[in-house]
């Protein structure tokens, strides 16, 4: 029961980075570790592509920004930014941890 009612309430996870940027790196590499206990879907936004304006605008200094919401949820909208569950810069496997329990509870 728990291990289906943790896949009902899976997350997804998207990344706002960049290339060449070390610390997007140590991001991937934390989200890696906490994706070998604790699966989840992943998106990543790369801020360099043309695509990716509206997010260069907002995170172009602050990146890597992880942002944690329901798999199910609405895709990531700009204009929603400040209401989303996220992390910045540097971060540990714990506090990825402890947003996706705050998002799983909603």
């Amino acid at each position: 029961m728990f291990v289906t009612q943790r896949l009902l309430q899976a997350c997804r996870i998207t990344l706002f980075s960049r290339d060449n940027c070390g610390l997007c790196t140590q991001a991937k590499g934390v989200l890696s570790d906490v994706w070998d206990k604790r699966p989840f879907a992943y998106k990543e936004v790369n801020l360099a592509l043309p695509e990716s304006n509206s997010w260069r605008e907002l995170y172009d200094f602050d990146i890597p920004v992880i942002h944690i919401s329901k798999a199910n949820a609405p895709e990531e909208q700009v204009s929603a930014a400040t209401k989303a569950v996220k992390l910045m810069h540097r971060f540990t496997i714990q506090q990825v941890e402890e947003k996706m329990d705050q998002v799983e509870k909603k």
